[in-house]
């Protein structure tokens, strides 16, 4: 870790106010270009830290660089983890406000919800035994930095651009369906923009997972019974502007849209 509390505090400010303001700056690397996975992941904890002081609840966790083409594109060899907040959920079928974003995009993803504790090292027999159900959602992305130009240390710092999410269609039991090859197809404005199968993450979804509950146990810490996860995009992030209607159709759990007015 290279940067001081301080200066941890001050770089977690400036980010919180970007989201806050709609206001994006200039990645955070321009001005401290040694900074490390540590140094990313303590301006996000210091982040989540301001908010619950404020009253904001966390809603959730979720993963993000979650395709083995994607960290090797990166040369990274885990995702990326970040939390999601209570006033980030839109209801499905319902309008989400496009004022409340910079420059936000949409990705299907498969969310999963705990009935135990997971404590890592662990694997994905160990996720699935303790899954209670799976459901579909969209995670909507909004990166603060400016013309959406950043590095990976950057992005984790930001919160890994989360910025709001809706959960709808059916939940099932992970036993029931095979989340590898379930199809899901993203549509804008009733046109086909993206197809994918629950693969994309990883190879299967619970992955995520176990490395969110691996990399949490190097820093003492577990995923507790309850929590809701995003476990990374299965679709590429699509771009959306002021009235696009978003659909995404999931084999098994059914549909989530929305309309960004």
């Amino acid at each position: 870790m290279t940067l001081d509390t301080a200066t941890v505090a001050a770089l977690a400010e400036r980010l919180e106010n970007a989201e806050l303001n709609r206001a994006p700056i200039t990645k955070i690397t321009d001005e401290y270009p040694d900074l490390d996975w540590d140094d990313a992941y303590a301006i996000q904890d210091e982040i989540r830290r301001r908010k619950i002081a404020r009253g904001v609840k966390v809603a959730g966790l979720k993963g993000g660089l979650t395709s083995q083409a994607k960290m090797k594109q990166m040369n990274v060899e885990e995702p990326v983890f970040g939390f999601m907040c209570d006033y980030g959920a839109y209801a499905d079928g319902g309008e989400v406000p496009f004022d409340r974003f910079i420059a936000p995009r949409v990705e299907a993803e498969i969310a999963f919800v705990t009935n135990r504790e997971i404590t890592g090292p662990c694997h994905i027999g160990t996720v699935l035994q303790a899954t209670d159900f799976v459901l579909p959602a969209v995670e909507i992305l909004d990166s603060r930095y400016e013309n959406f130009k950043f590095d990976l240390i950057s992005v984790v710092a930001d919160n890994t651009s989360a910025a709001g999410f809706v959960v709808g269609g059916n939940s099932r039991r992970v036993q029931d369906i095979d989340l590898r090859t379930l199809g899901i197809v993203l549509e804008k404005n009733g046109e086909i923009v993206d197809l994918a199968a629950g693969a994309a993450v990883l190879g299967h979804p619970a992955e995520s997972i176990v490395m969110l509950a691996n990399m949490l146990a190097r820093k003492g810490q577990s995923i507790p019974a309850g929590t809701f996860i995003m476990t990374g995009g299965v679709t590429a992030a699509v771009g959306i502007e002021r009235g696009d209607h978003i659909a995404v159709r999931y084999q098994h759990l059914g549909q989530v849209s929305m309309r960004f007015v």
